[in-house]
């Protein structure tokens, strides 16, 4: 016989942060982007819930802890005025934390790909190596590359620092 437990009120907090996409990238999880790093809930309802920025001065931050409060807000059993959001100044997000799920998302739906150290970025639409096109981009946390196979535009989210 297989026992099911029910899930506890810290699994319907993380499950609910799960619901709230990255601002940029609709669909996106802020958990499958690697932001999510902790979650603490006391027997009280009280709920505490540290975040990583991509960077510090990411305009985001605002739009997306209060979006994390209104999700946790609605979980019974959290006590809605006792809901702390932190970003957190350590560890420094890296794109190491973005999830596979999250990366076949940000390639397939926004041509996103991502780099992981050293190692060549792919493209996203054909899966040729990319030629660096520029180092900045929208934002410090993505560059520009060209593909010269298909002349792809691709965005490459990096550690943004």
């Amino acid at each position: 016989m297989t026992t099911t437990l029910a899930p506890t009120l810290e699994d319907k907090v993380r499950a609910a942060v799960a619901a709230v996409d990255d601002p940029e990238y609709p669909g996106v999880s802020v958990v499958d982007l690697g932001l999510l790093e902790a979650v603490w809930v006391a027997d009280d309802g009280a709920v505490e819930v540290n975040l990583v920025p991509t960077f510090s001065g990411c305009p985001a931050l605002g739009i997306i802890a209060d979006e994390v409060r209104s999700v946790v807000a609605a979980v019974d059993g959290v006590d809605a005025g006792r809901i702390d959001v932190r970003w957190l100044g350590t560890p420094v997000w890296t794109v190491d934390r973005i999830s596979e799920v999250g990366r076949e998302a940000m390639a397939r739906e926004f041509t996103v790909a991502v780099r992981i150290g050293s190692e060549p970025v792919a493209c996203p639409r054909c899966g040729a190596e990319t030629t660096e096109d520029s180092l900045f981009g929208p934002s410090r946390c993505r560059a520009v590359h060209l593909c010269p196979s298909c002349a792809e535009v691709v965005e490459v989210m990096r550690s943004g620092g």
